[in-house]
């Protein structure tokens, strides 16, 4: 039989345990939203970074395939490949929740766009976001759809040359 003061201390750890639990595990789902170009690194013997300048949605959708058809040589294993995708210019525009208010007002983006983005990172897709562009077009960077995989970079085109001197192929489609 416990006596209360044991069921009451037993309750006081448990509380502190869960209480941790959950202080670490917030840093994780805060991730940082903005990186250097010195915090990108090669983390896999592959790697390759696609450049994406363009706002067509085709074009953009050929990206994705490409890019899971390029996971998928690798048996969409994360640790032999690492992908990043840059995207700078409306090519931005695939990342953001809403139109409004942007250069791409009276576009309508196919929904299965996002679709594939999320399917794509399921893989370990990272994907950087151009502060220039964003700052230059005077976007509201709260409209970036909120994912894991998605950071800000200060320049895309700094970012695709500082992600090929670390080792990463280069590839644009198009």
């Amino acid at each position: 039989m416990t006596l209360p003061s044991e069921d009451a201390s037993r309750r006081t750890l448990m509380l502190a345990a869960a209480a941790s639990l959950v202080t670490v595990a917030a840093p994780v789902a805060a991730a940082p939203r903005e990186l250097k170009l010195a915090d990108l690194k090669k983390e896999a013997d592959v790697a390759c970074v696609y450049h994406c300048d363009y706002g067509a949605p085709a074009r953009f959708a050929q990206t994705l395939t490409n890019i899971s058809n390029h996971y998928s040589a690798y048996g969409a294993d994360p640790f032999a490949l690492q992908i990043a995708l840059v995207a700078h210019g409306p090519s931005v525009k695939f990342f953001l929740d809403e139109l409004a208010g942007t250069p791409w007002k009276d576009e309508t983006i196919p929904p299965d766009i996002a679709r594939q983005i999320d399917d794509v990172a399921k893989n370990g897709l990272k994907v950087h976001l151009c502060e220039i562009t964003f700052s230059r077009l005077k976007l509201d960077k709260a409209k970036v759809r909120e994912a894991e995989f998605v950071s800000f970079v200060p320049s895309g085109v700094a970012t695709v040359a500082a992600l090929q001197a670390k080792g990463f192929a280069y590839l644009k489609v198009g």
